[in-house]
Order: C-alpha cells, then sequence, then structure tokens
C-alpha cells in the first residue's frame, strides 16, 4: 500500500471511528468531602457508573472524595451554585449559612429514625426542589445518614455528664442544643475531628456510625451513646448550566437511574448503621442506650427548637406543619 492509500485508510478508519463515539461527551467531575471508603461515596461510585452505562458513557462521572479538590462540605451548595464544579455531594445540614431551611431536618429530635426521614423526604420534595433552583442546581438524589448518636470516653449515664463534653457537632443547630444541655459545643470540620481529639480540643463527638468508623473512634473513645437526637441527608445536586447542556435523551436516562437508585440507597444506608454498630463493638466500644429521664431531658430541651426555626426560617413554616401532620407529631 502507497503512502496516499495508507493516509486514506487512515482517515477512513478516523471517520468511522468518530461516528461510534459520541461527538459531545462530557465529563463531570463530582466533589465530595466524604471519605474514599464511606458509604455514602461508594453509593456516588455505583451513580456514576449506572449514568455512564444508561447515557452509553456519554456521560462520564469522576468521583473526587475527602474533599480532593479542596471543597470543604459547608461550601458545596455555593461551589456548585458558582460551576466551580458541575456535580457533587453534601449534607443538608451544613449549608444553612446560606440556605436556612436545609437544616429543617436536623432540628433536634424533630426527624428521628429512618421511618420518619422517609415521611420527611416524600413532605420536604417540593420545598427542597425549589430551593435548589434558586441556588442554579437540581437536585438528584437524598440519601440518608444513619442518626446521630453521642461518641464519648464515658457513659451519658445521666444529663450532668453533658457539663464535661467538649463536643463537635456539624451545625448551628447541633451547637444550640448541646449549649442548652450544658455542653460546650465547637462546629469542625470533617478532617480536623481526629486531630481535635488526639489533641483534646474536644473529648466528644455527635455523629453517625459511619463516621465513628471512619474516623476509628475506638482509638480515642469508649461508649457510643445511642440517642439519635438528629436525622442528616446528603443529597447529590447538579449545576442547572451544566445540567441544561445535556441532551434531553441523556437527562431523562439519569432521571431514570435517580429514580431506581434512590430507594436502593435507602436500603444501603439502613444496612450499613447495622453493619456499624457490630463494627465498633468488635474494635471494643461500648454501645449504651441512655436512661429514659436522660433521653426525656435531651427531647424537652429539643422541642423548643421546632418552633425558634419556624420563627428564624419563615419559608419553612409550612414545611413543618406538613411533615408533623403526616408523622402524627405535636
Amino acid at each position: 500500500m502507497n503512502g496516499l492509500k495508507r493516509l486514506g485508510a487512515f482517515f477512513a478508519l478516523s471517520a468511522a471511528f468518530a461516528l461510534q463515539t459520541p461527538a459531545f461527551a462530557v465529563d463531570w467531575d463530582f466533589a465530595t468531602a466524604n471519605a474514599p471508603g464511606n458509604y455514602q461515596t461508594k453509593l456516588d461510585e455505583k451513580f456514576a457508573a449506572e449514568v455512564a452505562a444508561a447515557t452509553n458513557n456519554e456521560v462520564k462521572i469522576n468521583i473526587h472524595a475527602g474533599g480532593q479538590l479542596g471543597f470543604k462540605g459547608p461550601e458545596m451548595l455555593s461551589v456548585i451554585r458558582d460551576g466551580l464544579v458541575p456535580i457533587g455531594s453534601f449534607q443538608f445540614a451544613q449549608q444553612v449559612g446560606i440556605s436556612p431551611i436545609l437544616g429543617a431536618s436536623s432540628v433536634p429530635y424533630l426527624v428521628s429514625g429512618f421511618d420518619e426521614m422517609k415521611t420527611f423526604r416524600s413532605v420536604s420534595k417540593p420545598y427542597y426542589d425549589a430551593e435548589f433552583k434558586k441556588f442554579n442546581q437540581k437536585l438528584l438524589l437524598t440519601i440518608p445518614w444513619p442518626g446521630q448518636n453521642v461518641f464519648s470516653k464515658v457513659e451519658l449515664s445521666n444529663s450532668d455528664t453533658f457539663r464535661t463534653m467538649k463536643i463537635r457537632t456539624t451545625d448551628r443547630n447541633g451547637s444550640d442544643f448541646f449549649r442548652s444541655l450544658g455542653a460546650s459545643p465547637a462546629q469542625i470540620p470533617w478532617g480536623e475531628v481526629v486531630p481535635a481529639l488526639s489533641t483534646g480540643v474536644i473529648n466528644s463527638v455527635s455523629t453517625s456510625t459511619s463516621s465513628a468508623v471512619d474516623g476509628q473512634f475506638w482509638d480515642f473513645q469508649k461508649a457510643c451513646n445511642v440517642v439519635n437526637w438528629q436525622s442528616n441527608f446528603e443529597g447529590v445536586s447538579v449545576n442547572l448550566d451544566a445540567w441544561n447542556k445535556l441532551s434531553a435523551k441523556n437527562q431523562k436516562a439519569i432521571e431514570e437511574v435517580v429514580a431506581r437508585l434512590e430507594p436502593v440507597f435507602w436500603d444501603a444506608a439502613k444496612a450499613e448503621d447495622s453493619k456499624n454498630f457490630e463494627t465498633l463493638k468488635a474494635k471494643g466500644m461500648e454501645i449504651y442506650t441512655p436512661p429514659a429521664a436522660v433521653r426525656d431531658a435531651m427531647a424537652a430541651k429539643g422541642k423548643p427548637s421546632w418552633t425558634a426555626f419556624e420563627d428564624a426560617v419563615p419559608a419553612a413554616k409550612p414545611l413543618l406543619k406538613s411533615y408533623l401532620t403526616a408523622v402524627g407529631k405535636q
């Protein structure tokens, strides 16, 4: 074959390959502060794989866990709004600085346990869809975190124990709540929690079993006090400018993936919580259910925050009213 024929064959092969390869393939970086091994990150990875399959590899999502892209959890709503990354995940409660209504589920003892979380997800959907749109985003997935418990060096045997606690919280709701119980709260980003424990800056942490396992809390703590005082959600959202650049076919394909995976991801969260309790016990931590008097005292301190939240965030009032009616709470 002479040079011209070889060149012609090369261009013919290139043209054929171009016809088989998407002309406008989308390559998105996905930012999350969650640790690479965390179950939320694994679910993000499954979502990315399913999106690639459903769009015939026209939409590729690259998961960057553990804050690899330099963004912290509380920054993510702004980061995605501004297009610094097209897609990512974050805890709703960490965004209350710019979107107070996203802190609704984290109000103490308002939403407790997976069943109530499912009801809240259903009731809050139109409110949160509208809120994300204000921030130039589309909320794709909502995934529960296991309930918030108190990890400490000692058993939470009575209410006075709180006075000995320098406790890490994730948001303002948590800080206000534990301060009302007599503790000394500190809002600390996840990446700084283990160093703070090791140096004694804090001696207690309010978090889920997942984070306790991620942080290997058994190296610092002895007790997991099961109080389930707060429920947090992880959201996966996409920048609307990036979303609107997708073809209608790929948008529909991703929405179908979301509808199919979200129930699966909720089941995974429940299984994760059960597995984590077993891991904590195997590593030597004691699992305590505090006395009824302690739990009643916590609930009593928490309930006034429902009204306070409504007063501070008037837009949340219809959401809370609908939710409380749905779960039969007063």
